[in-house]
């Protein structure tokens, strides 16, 4: 991913924030001359040395899993908040432009086994049902339920290198980065009230 220099994020704490909160992602390989790419959840952890590792799934019958094991390179997309930022709050002619959040994940798929498999599914699930009012687990579904992780392939992706861009208007003056604040906060659209947000944390 291009990222000019002054829109770059190496704040290694706050990018792993930002792929834990933003976990569901686009997962992008090559396989059979085709570029494909599957919307999943993806799940961050870092090993004791430091390496840092996601896990997710898709089903086998996905034409993107057909080449994991000879060709394993992926990317991870995670998304965040973004908006349209018109040149007209500035205090001088420019085009328009848009600011966001992201980060792209490059890493190499490992296959897990059914071991690994249901471990992977169990820590999954209990991420995204810690806050529900009756959670449920992997452990309380019946047989017949879990015989579904069956159909899917599981792994995890060595992560090789990471681009995170913050793209906030930094190259604007103090009182155009209020101004478009100002609008920000004024419109109807949460992806803009959280770049307002996100302008204010950094200023």
């Amino acid at each position: 991913m291009y990222i000019p220099d002054i829109y770059l994020n190496e704040n290694r704490s706050e990018i792993l924030r930002f792929i834990e909160e933003n976990s569901f992602a686009i997962l992008v390989n090559q396989s059979n001359d085709k570029i494909n790419a599957t919307h999943i959840p993806l799940f961050i952890e870092e090993s004791n040395n430091n390496q840092l590792i996601l896990s997710g799934h898709i089903s086998k019958l996905n034409p993107q899993s057909e080449n994991f094991a000879e060709n394993g390179n992926v990317l991870a997309i995670f998304s965040g908040a973004h908006s349209y930022i018109s040149s007209s709050w500035y205090d001088y002619e420019e085009v328009p432009t848009w600011n966001y959040l992201a980060v792209h994940v490059e890493g190499k798929i490992e296959i897990l086994n059914e071991e690994q498999k249901l471990l992977h599914l169990e820590n999954l699930v209990n991420k995204y049902e810690k806050n529900s009012e009756k959670p449920i687990s992997t452990k309380s579904l019946s047989k017949e339920t879990m015989s579904q992780a069956n159909g899917i392939l599981a792994f995890n992706i060595i992560v090789q290198n990471i681009d995170a861009v913050k793209k906030l208007s930094q190259n604007k003056s103090e009182n155009n980065k209020k101004s478009i604040i100002s609008h920000l906060e004024k419109s109807e659209n949460e992806g803009a009230k959280s770049i307002a947000n996100e302008m204010k944390n950094i200023r």
